[in-house]
């Protein structure tokens, strides 16, 4: 009898302590976004409207180009929270880029390759299902990103390339047209004029440094020509090495994320970057979140900073300093490149880094800028240094 009855006092004794512990966990304050995703300090800030604690629905992307990101915006905006209309709003923004020809190095009439031709590269991501359509090399169709899009929706291909993309695009109802402007054409025959200073070769005769080609390569690796003058090398940055990354997140953190590009100026014929490359240009995960890339595209496509920055976030890092590593595992090889990453969580918090310039401009429109919903940000790039320390991701 005694041990019936110490055994119901003991069964009551742990119903008490249960129905404590669940009174306690109901009444205690939840964590707010801000609280559970603070950044460091020296990154953008993100906080919640003051009004409604919201950060989504948005659209972000590289560069000041204001126009692609309202447009975005406006799009996204269309339908409560942004629901079903992330694709759209990518689309659409980067499709404005290349109709404005940003900066020159986005869309048709800029970035003539060695033959004067401009050629087109882009890439959409459902965060959702992983799929991706990409076209490189796009020759004679503007709307790089549109034709993007119908791989993505009409094929179960990821890219296409060059005369046989553009004849997909044909097919799906897109027109030809030169891409090739008195502007893009004037900006070939300087460089032609000034010896094909600067390219993109190496290691080939006759010598790329003071002679345009045709090329071929070196007969032995001794073999040194008269000509030594120094080779003016590339800068790269945003006249002549852009691309528009842009990510849109809705309110039940659905994510779409694409890029387009004219790529590098004066690049050998069939050159393809890092823009329409899945984890290179960018990277969208439901799951966790996305990140875009732009800067120099034959160094940066080497590492999947895109890919490296939301894995990143994946494992618990916040968003800047997920951009920020991305960047630094490319530094352990590469100390003269130019190159930014923008990295979201799929709540809309985001950060920003870059290295090779003084700072990095974006766009960002959320809730989260109360009265200002759409609005150009920038972030200080990271210091140049012989040694650099890698962030473990």
């Amino acid at each position: 009898m005694r041990t019936h009855l110490r055994a119901s006092l003991w069964v009551l004794c742990l119903a008490s302590m249960a129905f404590s512990i669940l009174a306690a966990v109901n009444t205690s304050p939840k964590p707010t976004l801000a609280s559970a995703f603070s950044g460091k300090a020296g990154t953008p800030a993100v906080k919640a409207n003051k009004t409604t604690g919201e950060l989504l629905p948005m659209v972000i992307n590289t560069w000041n180009f204001t126009a692609a990101n309202v447009l975005a915006w406006r799009i996204l905006k269309q339908s409560k929270g942004g629901l079903r209309q992330t694709r759209n709003a990518v689309v659409e923004g980067c499709s404005k880029c290349e109709k404005l020809q940003c900066d020159r190095t986005v869309g048709y009439g800029g970035s003539p390759d060695e033959l004067g031709e401009t050629t087109l590269d882009a890439m959409v991501m459902d965060g959702a299902t992983m799929d991706v359509g990409a076209v490189a090399g796009l020759r004679r169709i503007k709307d790089a990103i549109k034709v993007a899009r119908h791989v993505l929706e009409h094929t179960q291909h990821t890219m296409l390339v060059g005369d046989a993309a553009s004849a997909f695009a044909n097919a799906m109802g897109f027109e030809s047209e030169s891409l090739v402007t008195p502007e893009s054409k004037d900006m070939w025959l300087q460089w032609t004029a000034e010896n094909c200073q600067p390219n993109f070769w190496k290691n080939v005769h006759p010598d790329p440094k003071v002679s345009c080609g045709p090329y071929k390569p070196r007969p032995t690796p001794l073999t040194r020509w008269k000509e030594d003058r120094a080779r003016n090398e590339y800068e790269i940055g945003r006249k002549n090495h852009d691309t528009i990354g842009m990510i849109a997140i809705d309110v039940e953190n659905n994510i779409h994320a694409g890029t387009s590009t004219n790529g590098a100026r004066h690049k050998i014929p069939g050159r393809v970057g890092d823009s329409p490359i899945p984890g290179a240009g960018a990277y969208a995960d439901n799951e966790v979140g996305a990140a875009v890339a732009t800067g120099d595209g034959d160094v940066m496509m080497r590492f999947l900073p895109s890919l490296l920055a939301v894995e990143a976030m994946r494992a618990g890092k916040p968003p800047a300093e997920a951009a920020q590593g991305g960047l630094r595992r490319i530094l352990k090889h590469h100390k003269d490149f130019m190159g930014a990453l923008i990295a979201v969580d799929r709540l809309g918090n985001y950060g920003a880094a870059c290295y090779g310039l003084e700072e990095f401009p974006f766009m960002v429109s959320s809730p989260a800028g109360a009265d200002r919903p759409t609005r150009l940000e920038t972030v200080k790039c990271i210091a140049g240094q012989d040694k650099v320390n890698i962030v473990a991701l």
